[in-house]
């Protein structure tokens, strides 16, 4: 190695985002963007991947069709070797795979003559990747035993195509087309010339493994008319041509998801939105994140502190939600105690979510109603407590019931605010955007604050969409700020809103 090579600390990863699903992004891609100093992605990389960059990195887009200006090649070799040069590292995110129509080799030898170091991190290419989300096995024992990964788009300029389409004619196993939706027209025709029977199966998978991918299953003579009607498809697209194309659906799995197609909003706080957001990406949602409410530090921790200081003087202590359960211990723990000061207590939740949130701080809880919700649990409660000493960790606002009832069965309870809960005033332009033009299917709500906010939000494009209710409390705010609900949970949890999703789906045929 020179001394010029030595010395140069940057360094460049190749890197290959995948087909479009976030989650097919691989381990090592994952620390590449961790240790970035700055992420070069094309459009066709999902930005929900960007996630995994570290703050503070610094995210290029290298332009989109219809959008902003595409970056040249030459553009993004000399940024790429400029960067390196600073000491910075670099991650240059590809969509697919970076090695197949990439153009990573031109990428390759610029920085090999600069003398930048670099590493090659593979991804998940589309041709195999629209195989298994449409249902074809792009290989098969009996139809094919051999893939060809073809391109739809040569180099602009170039004389001679390098594609024998006689060979491909004859071709003994399956053809895969990239960037050939705009040239369809001109590879079937080809194609079909040079001997492949017109009535070839074929099958058009765009936005491949995403919650809006389409498949078009045809003919190889009906591609191109497919393309453009009834409506223009656009990119990204492959197409798949041969005798797999035609065999049976059986394992389409993807697109049979009971949410398929359902776009939903998930309205929880950012930082407590992703068990519902995956479940319901996992039936096959999109799913947009927009919280309705923020959660933070209480104003003044002086009341905690006090109860925290002091714990030993009461029997009971009573979470109604697992955002008081953490803001509340890690208050403690942040103290000069720790979780030994609740052994004099006995620990009631107001449902297992709760329970759960106790559980990561290795408590158990010592009672949890049948229904979740407040007036169950001081139900439970009231007799237990009769003549004890409660206290009760609460937000900024909400019901004063559970306090009231307990109160009334002769408990002396305390309340104590361990967090904030604020209305988010602005909601995203592009959520806002979808919901206006009717783009989204479903809203969840998991509370009357949640659907308070969203009221202020939206206004009367909320019923521009169907709601689902976590319970009939919510449902009852909902209703006096008259909206309906669709569907209603009757578990007052998140799988339950969920099942109430998919019930009234079910039930609507």
């Amino acid at each position: 190695m020179s001394n010029f090579e030595q010395s140069v600390r940057g360094k460049v990863y190749l890197v290959g985002a995948g087909p479009g699903d976030p989650g097919l992004i691989t381990l090592r891609a994952v620390e590449c963007l961790q240790r970035a100093d700055c992420v070069l992605y094309d459009y066709l990389a999902n930005p929900q991947i960007l996630r995994h960059a570290r703050k503070g990195a610094e995210l290029i887009c290298l332009g989109r069709h219809g959008g902003e200006r595409i970056w040249s090649q030459s553009e993004i070799n000399q940024e790429l070797v400029q960067r390196a040069l600073n000491d910075q590292t670099v991650v240059r995110l590809k969509g697919g795979d970076p090695l197949v129509f990439g153009r990573l080799a031109e990428e390759t030898q610029w920085l090999q003559a600069n003398h930048v170091p670099f590493e090659v991190v593979p991804g998940i290419t589309v041709a195999l990747a629209a195989g298994a989300y449409a249902g074809i096995p792009v290989t098969h024992r009996d139809a094919a035993s051999a893939v060809a990964l073809i391109t739809g788009q040569e180099q602009p300029g170039k004389l001679d195509s390098m594609l024998d389409f006689t060979a491909l004619a004859r071709f003994p196993g399956t053809l895969v087309f990239y960037m050939g939706v705009t040239t369809a027209p001109q590879w079937t025709e080809e194609l079909i010339r040079a001997g492949k029977p017109a009535d070839t199966p074929a099958a058009i998978i765009r936005c491949c493994s995403l919650p809006h991918q389409e498949t078009i299953r045809c003919r190889l003579d009906q591609i191109a008319d497919r393309l453009n009607q009834p409506k223009k498809l656009r990119p990204p697209a492959v197409v798949i041509v041969g005798q797999v194309a035609g065999i049976s659906e059986a394992f389409d799995w993807f697109e049979r998801r009971p949410l398929f197609g359902q776009t939903i909003i998930v309205t929880r706080p950012a930082d407590q939105a992703g068990v519902l957001a995956d479940r319901l990406a996992e039936l096959g949602a999109e799913v947009l994140v927009q919280p309705a409410v923020e959660i933070s530090d209480p104003t003044d921790f002086g009341p905690v502190d006090r109860s925290l200081a002091q714990l030993s003087r009461y029997d009971w202590v009573v979470f109604s939600s697992s955002n008081g359960v953490k803001r509340f211990l890690d208050r403690l723990l942040d103290g000069p105690t720790d979780l030994r000061s609740l052994a004099s207590a006995k620990l009631a939740c107001i449902g297992p979510g709760t329970a759960e949130a106790l559980g990561t701080y290795h408590l158990r809880a010592d009672l949890i109603p049948r229904e979740y919700r407040a007036e169950s649990l001081a139900a439970a409660l009231s007799e237990k407590a009769a003549g004890r000493r409660v206290l009760l960790v609460r937000a900024s606002r909400g019901r004063e019931i559970l306090a009231e009832h307990l109160a009334a069965a002769g408990a002396h309870v305390e309340q104590i605010v361990a967090y904030e809960s604020r209305d988010v005033l602005d909601a995203d332009p592009a959520i806002r955007a979808r919901l206006s033009t009717g783009q989204v299917d479903w809203i969840t709500v998991t509370s009357s604050a949640i659907a308070r906010s969203l009221a202020n939000l939206f206004g009367e494009d909320l019923s521009k969409a169907k709601l689902a209710s976590i319970s009939p409390i919510t449902s009852s705010t909902l209703n006096e700020l008259g909206y309906e609900p669709t569907a209603e949970a009757t578990r007052y949890t998140i799988e339950g809103i969920v099942d109430a999703i998919l019930r009234t789906m079910s039930d609507s045929g």
